[in-house]
């Protein structure tokens, strides 16, 4: 892990650390991985024309949005659809 100085938010480093975190600014592929049951940590705002997702990294993330990008990923459309609309919340109201 990374070392953090004293006057830094051992959280936000966390978030910047990618031993930690897996990122994409990929809607998609950011639904399916909350569908798969991946953590989303935080959303990162700083790019105005775009919202990079942060995920905890996990086993398998690398492989399920390999699957996702490649159409081999098998999920429920329902779920997808939920997710989707509750992250499509999140981006919109905060």
């Amino acid at each position: 892990m990374r070392k953090t100085n004293k006057n830094e938010n051992p959280e936000v480093s966390l978030l910047n650390d990618p031993a930690y975190v897996w990122t994409t600014y990929d809607l998609g592929v950011s639904t399916a991985l909350l569908c798969a049951g991946f953590e989303l940590l935080s959303l990162n705002r700083t790019n105005p024309r775009k919202v990079l997702f942060i995920f905890r990294k996990a086993k398998k993330i690398d492989e399920t949005a390999n699957a996702y990008f490649a159409d081999q990923l098998k999920l429920n459309a329902r779920s997808f659809f939920d997710q989707l609309r509750a992250l499509k919340n999140r981006l919109y109201s905060e």
